[in-house]
C-alpha cells in the first residue's frame, strides 16, 4: 500500500475543479475537430476514480497498476472502476467492486458497490484477452440487488447514479 495520504473534502473539491478545466479543454477540442472524441480515459480517469474511492469509502490504495485490486478497506480487497462512457472493463474477478461515473460537469456518482462475483459473471461481452465488458445500465441494475451489509460503507456521502446523469454522446460528424 502507499503511504498515508489525507483525503480531504478540500482536495476532492480541487479535483472537481481541475477535472472541470480538463472537460472544458475536451469540449473546445471536440468543437474544433467535429467527429473526433477527446475523452478523458486511461490512467488519468482511473487515478481520479481511485482517489475518489479513497475519499468516499476510506479505501487504502495499493501502488498504481496492482493486479486485480486497487486497494482494501476493512480487510476487503476492492477493484475500483470509473467511466465517462456506457461501459467498464474488468480484467480479473474482484473480491469487491466499486464502479463510479464521472459526468461532464465533473460530478462523481456511485454506479455499483458490492461483491465482484455478480458483475464478473454477468458481463455482457468478453474479448480475446478475457476482459469482461459491462454496461453501466446493467451495473446499476445489479447494484439494486446488493444488500447493505454486502457494500463497502461510505464515509462521505456519494449520490447514486441515475440514467439522466449519463453523458450525452456527441454525434457530430
Amino acid at each position: 500500500m502507499t503511504g498515508r495520504i489525507s483525503y480531504t473534502e478540500e482536495k476532492m473539491n480541487n479535483i472537481k475543479l481541475q477535472v472541470q478545466k480538463l472537460i472544458g479543454i475536451v469540449n473546445e477540442l471536440e468543437a474544433d475537430f467535429p467527429g473526433r472524441h477527446f475523452t478523458l480515459d486511461g490512467h488519468l480517469v482511473g487515478s481520479i476514480g481511485e482517489v475518489m474511492a479513497a475519499y468516499y469509502y476510506g479505501v487504502e490504495l495499493y501502488t498504481a497498476s496492482a493486479v486485480a485490486h486497487d486497494g482494501e478497506v476493512d480487510g476487503k480487497k476492492v477493484q475500483i472502476k470509473i467511466s465517462q462512457q456506457d461501459n467498464i472493463v474488468i480484467n480479473h474477478e474482484p473480491e469487491y467492486l466499486i464502479v463510479l461515473y464521472l459526468n461532464k460537469g465533473g460530478n462523481i456518482y456511485e454506479v455499483y458497490n458490492g461483491p465482484g462475483k455478480e458483475p464478473w459473471e454477468n458481463a455482457s461481452k468478453r474479448d480475446s484477452h478475457n476482459n469482461r465488458h459491462m454496461m453501466v445500465n446493467k451495473l446499476m441494475e445489479l447494484d439494486k440487488a446488493v444488500c447493505d451489509d454486502e457494500r463497502i460503507s461510505a464515509i462521505h456521502t456519494i449520490e447514486k447514479m441515475r440514467p439522466e446523469y449519463k453523458n450525452k454522446k456527441n454525434r457530430k460528424s
